[in-house]
């Protein structure tokens, strides 16, 4: 039990991190409706598709985007279709592994960390989930 209970804080962990980047970034560019549109900014050119925005570095990937925090916490994520955040299993175990103390946990703990998450956390496809709107 209390190795999903390690997964389950580091999942609340990574949940409470993409809120602050979404904080962050909102005061940083105040047209920011959603943190997807941050791969608008940079498909556009309006922003490079790295950088720095307040405390954060920034790499736009693919679907999705790495934030890394000033003392190297990563945040990894996708955007659906309709800009909402989208995460898998590898997410955040790169996460944990980046913490101060890193936590590494198992697929298997992760998985049963997030199904006990749920209505809260919501699987949007296999594998992948969303913070329940």
């Amino acid at each position: 039990m209390e190795r999903v209970g390690a997964a389950r804080d580091l999942v609340l962990g990574y949940v409470h991190a993409l809120n602050a980047i979404d904080e962050a970034m909102r005061v940083a560019i105040p047209s920011l409706e959603q943190l997807a549109d941050v791969l608008g900014l940079a498909r556009s050119r309006r922003i490079s598709r790295s950088g720095h925005i307040g405390t954060y570095s920034y790499t736009v990937h693919g679907a999705g985007c790495r934030f890394v925090s000033g003392n190297g916490i990563e945040v990894d994520v996708d955007f659906a279709a309709d800009g909402s955040e989208v995460f898998d299993l590898w997410r955040l175990r790169w996460y944990g592994l980046s913490l101060q103390e890193p936590v590494d946990v198992t697929d298997e703990d992760l998985r049963s960390a997030v199904r006990s998450l749920q209505p809260l956390l919501a699987e949007v496809r296999p594998g992948w989930f969303s913070v329940a709107s």
